[in-house]
């Protein structure tokens, strides 16, 4: 079994596929080029969604992640007590959460965050919340 899990970790490593994301049973995963965002339960595709990532001179990192931590009715800290429904926190001060500005969705507007509309944020926040932090995985590409 060891040789096997070395075996494993060598090309996880070489094929660049992240273990955690693999054993993940909620996958959020961001195209930033195309601003949207697919949804993998269990593994399979539920949802497809419309984002907003980062605006020119903000960042959104490329990465992946596991859920840190939940905030139904979050309010930024950072920019004016802004409204972030439903934020699943999973770098730092990195969230995606849902906008009320719902017509700037499929495009960089956001000053870093991953927003979605509030319908799809509570629905994504719900099966965090069904399957686990460390069960959800939030997965940024470019």
């Amino acid at each position: 079994m060891k040789v096997f899990s070395g075996i494993a970790l060598a090309l996880a490593l070489v094929v660049g596929t992240p273990l955690a994301a693999d054993a993940a049973t909620l996958i959020a995963k961001v195209d930033i080029s195309t601003q949207t965002m697919t949804v993998t339960h269990r593994g399979k595709v539920k949802y497809r969604w419309k984002v907003s990532t980062a605006r020119a001179g903000k960042v959104t990192p490329a990465g992946s992640w596991s859920a840190k931590w939940l905030s139904p009715n979050h309010r930024s800290s950072r920019y004016n007590n802004a409204p972030m429904p439903w934020s699943i926190f999973y770098s730092g001060n990195f969230a995606v959460h849902g906008t009320d500005q719902v017509s700037r969705l499929g495009r960089p507007a956001s000053a870093g965050c991953i927003r979605l509309h509030p319908d799809n944020a509570a629905v994504l926040f719900r099966l965090a919340q069904k399957e686990g932090l460390k069960n959800t995985r939030i997965v940024v590409q470019r």
